[in-house]
Formats: structure tokens, C-alpha cells, sequence
């Protein structure tokens, strides 16, 4: 276990995740047949290559779950309860084939639940492409998230 518990948390502070991934074409390909996303621009490079992108771009909702699952082993690896809700996400640039995303957490907001042994914990992630110039915005979105407290999971109550 490499999360932290709700104390271990600051608002204000940003975490910058260590992991990076480079997304590779069968990434995207595995992620769609999946989800069952058949959408061209995703997987038909012929088709991709005549709209504004010029070629296929990831999808979306990998982008996100990946940039979701970079976070786990500074935040709530083996300290959540639960995934609360992921809003206002925006994709501001496309992710392209090749692309090496990076990751950071910053705490918004933090507070105890009700009965004083748990503590919720909200995240604005963003994902930036680090190998294109300017390293664009690729990917952000609020992630809220259930937490334990250290004396609660240590005593099991």
C-alpha cells in the first residue's frame, strides 16, 4: 500500500506522479474493442487522416482512465473507500498514438464525513502530452474520492 490516508492530505498541495505512459495504437485498439466504440476516428486511419487531426486519435475515456489510474500509488492506493464522482472533465488537446502522458493531483478541497472516521478528498487531475512542444493540456477533470483515516483503518472500526 502506497496511498496516503485523508490526514496525509493538504489543500493547495500538487502532487506530480512519478509513472508516465507512452500510449501505443493497440492501447487505444484494446480500449475501444472493450468499450465497444467503434467510432472511425479512433480506429480507421484513413478516415482519421482526412478530419482536422490528420490521423487517429486515442480515445477520450482511455485518456481519462489512464490518467486516473497514474494517480493511484500517490493518493488512494489501498486507502479508499470509494470513487465519490469525476466531474467537469475536459480534453482540451488530442492524444495521439505515441504520445507520453504525465500526471498531477492537486488537492482542492477536504473534509470529514459526518461521523468523524472517514474524510472526503477532492483532486483536480490534469494530463499533459510531455513529448510535444509546449507539453499541451491533454486531459483534466475533478476526481472526489472517500477516504480512510489512519486510526480508523489501523483499529479496523
Amino acid at each position: 500500500m502506497t496511498g496516503r490516508y485523508y490526514e496525509g492530505f493538504e489543500v493547495g498541495e500538487t502532487i506530480e506522479h512519478a509513472t508516465r505512459r507512452t500510449v501505443s495504437e493497440s492501447d487505444n485498439q484494446e480500449f475501444c474493442d472493450m468499450t465497444m466504440n467503434q467510432q472511425p476516428l479512433h480506429l480507421d486511419a484513413d478516415f482519421a487522416g482526412d478530419t482536422q487531426f490528420g490521423e487517429r486519435i486515442v480515445n477520450g475515456l482511455y485518456t481519462m482512465s489512464l490518467a486516473v489510474g497514474i494517480t493511484i500509488p500517490e493518493t488512494t492506493d489501498g486507502t479508499i473507500v470509494a470513487n465519490l464522482s469525476y466531474d467537469d472533465v475536459e480534453h482540451p488537446a488530442p492524444v495521439f498514438h505515441g504520445d507520453t502522458i504525465r500526471v498531477q493531483s492537486t488537492v482542492t478541497d477536504k473534509r470529514e464525513t459526518s461521523d468523524g472516521e472517514r474524510g472526503v478528498v477532492t483532486f483536480h487531475v490534469e494530463a499533459f502530452a510531455v513529448n510535444r512542444e509546449d507539453e499541451p493540456l491533454i486531459c483534466e477533470f475533478d476526481r472526489t474520492v472517500l477516504s480512510l483515516k489512519r486510526e480508523h483503518a489501523e483499529t479496523g472500526d
